[in-house]
């Protein structure tokens, strides 16, 4: 909250995260033992156990001593740059494994109620890690760029900012990809009040994560079906807020999937994309590893909201994205 403290904080997180960490590395214990044996899976499994040690020293520690809450910061930051890279690293070891052992609906299956489940359990640990480091974490105490912001909450999220910066952003690749791109065409809709742009409490990081998935989707889409035209359809953005849902739906006319393969676009193991490197270069693929909607699906639900796709075959699609209000 506002006037959070650093104590309780620092009191509240030694508790929490073993129990999380402890939870999940239990989970990746019962993982097939050759998924398990893959380089990329047992590296994921080594930073997992690093951190819950780490934690782990500060159990007993005097929470009064300010040196011990510098230090807990210190590690709480350690541990969150140190797990970066679980989303590809696991999704690349689950690609190991099926290029050893091909695959099977059951396997399949239960990957992907792991992955949901580990997946999950990483947002949640970020959000605690992140809180943390952002109200307590580095001198400054206030983040200039977002003065209002709590930790990594925003109490008033422009959603219609956040979708443009999102559009940009997917924009940029696009035009790098395919030397153009489809335009933007954004509405709002108030259930009572007309006027000021909506706002809604939320993580604008989250928020971003899903927009800039959904957008590179659909600008994919379009550019792929209408190949060297000089002209492409628009892509239109809706924001309705009404009194329970914040709802952002996402339209493009790429030409839709059919009803069979809905729900294959949200498992981890498929992606229409050709299948990224992993090197050096942190350049965002436009698509790859087949992650971003089963991903984005999460950051939705994560606090009690959903994202769904609604296709016309032969015509285009559309994303929607639910938030409570």
């Amino acid at each position: 909250s506002e006037n959070a403290c650093e104590k309780t904080s620092f009191a509240f997180l030694r508790q929490e995260l073993p129990v999380r960490l402890a939870n999940i590395m239990k989970e990746i214990n019962l993982l097939p033992d050759n998924l398990l044996g893959t380089p990329s899976v047992r590296l994921v499994q080594g930073w997992y156990m690093q951190s819950l040690q780490e934690i782990l020293e500060f159990k007993d520690k005097n929470a009064d001593d300010e040196k011990v809450t510098y230090d807990f910061t210190d590690a709480v930051i350690k541990i969150r740059n140190r797990h970066n890279d679980v989303i590809p690293t696991m999704a690349q070891g689950v690609v190991e494994y099926k290029e050893t052992y091909g695959t099977d609906p059951v396997v399949s299956q239960n990957v992907q109620y792991f992955l949901d489940r580990f997946y999950m359990s990483r947002i949640s640990i970020r959000m605690l890690l992140n809180q943390h480091t952002l109200l307590f974490g580095g001198k400054v105490k206030v983040n200039p760029a977002h003065p209002k912001q709590i930790g990594s909450i925003d109490p008033h999220c422009r959603v219609s900012e956040v979708i443009r910066d999102a559009y940009e952003n997917a924009r940029n690749l696009c035009d790098r990809y395919y030397m153009n791109s489809p335009e933007l065409v954004l509405e709002e809709f108030y259930a009572t009040e007309q006027a000021k742009p909506i706002t809604v409490v939320y993580v604008p990081s989250h928020l971003y994560h899903m927009v800039f998935e959904l957008f590179k989707n659909a600008m994919r889409a379009t550019m792929e079906l209408y190949g060297d035209a000089m002209e492409y359809p628009a892509i239109h953005a809706q924001v309705a807020l009404g009194s329970e849902d914040l709802t952002v739906r996402v339209s493009d006319r790429g030409g839709g999937v059919p009803l069979r393969k809905i729900d294959r676009l949200f498992t981890y193991t498929y992606s229409t994309a050709p299948r990224p490197s992993i090197d050096g270069a942190r350049a965002a693929p436009l698509a790859g590893y087949g992650y971003g909607l089963p991903i984005s699906r999460l950051y939705a639900r994560y606090f009690q909201g959903d994202l769904k796709l609604y296709s016309l075959e032969g015509y285009g699609t559309d994303a929607v994205i639910y938030i409570r209000v």
